[in-house]
């Protein structure tokens, strides 16, 4: 039959310990998980789709109906993923060009993506291919966690790109699509937190697994 290892003395004293440092050492470099962990989510995108407006939806709970270009701005919120709690750190950044030099920032240290364009801009959807090309680039890897969303998905008589062709890039990517709205916090939470599943996902091989044995 199959057991676990009743944890000893020692495994207690250890316990003991952990529950005053949370991120203390396992062999092979490994760390416990935080009870409260962060993940550093980037938005990017074409100037004016909205990334300014979708980041603030979803940190502050309103809409940010003002246009201003954006240097860049950070925002944090603590949600819950299954029975974990984290402390997501959104960088709102400037909006990309084809020429834009990459900051590294953008590609040290960030666990995830979201990846904005907006339904009333062609532009915007082919920009987004460029942004994705530069993160790969930047970080050395052939994927990394993202969502892809087309915002303004209120603004249909004005539509550019049809749902049909964000899933399509979705798809190319290995990734999940989906169309919100930020001026009526359509699909916002969704977005992100489909950004963490994903993030989470990733590093699932690096969880400790309980050491059991056959009996």
């Amino acid at each position: 039959m199959p057991f676990c290892c009743p944890p000893s003395n020692d495994d207690k004293a250890v316990a003991a310990l952990d529950a005053d440092d949370s991120t203390a050492p396992l062999a092979g470099g490994r760390r416990r998980r935080n009870i409260q962990q962060k993940r550093k989510i980037v938005v990017l995108g074409f100037r004016g789709v909205g990334k300014s407006a979708v980041t603030i939806q979803f940190c502050e709970n309103h809409f940010a109906d003002m246009y201003h270009p954006t240097i860049e701005n950070t925002f944090e919120r603590t949600v819950q993923l299954g029975s974990e709690e984290f402390t997501v750190q959104v960088v709102d950044t400037a909006g990309q060009d084809e020429y834009s030099v990459f900051p590294s920032q953008y590609s040290v240290g960030v666990d995830g993506y979201l990846l904005v364009y907006s339904i009333a801009s062609k532009s915007s959807l082919q920009m987004i291919k460029v942004l994705n090309d530069k993160i790969l680039n930047a970080a050395g890897v052939e994927s990394v966690p993202r969502v892809l969303i087309g915002n303004k998905c209120d603004m249909g008589a004005r539509r550019q790109v049809t749902v049909e062709d964000g899933q399509r890039l979705a798809a190319q990517w290995g990734c999940s699509h989906m169309e919100v709205s930020a001026k009526h916090n359509q699909h916002i939470e969704e977005a992100f937190m489909g950004v963490l599943a994903e993030i989470e996902k990733s590093r699932a091989p690096a969880v400790e697994e309980k050491s059991c044995s056959l009996m």
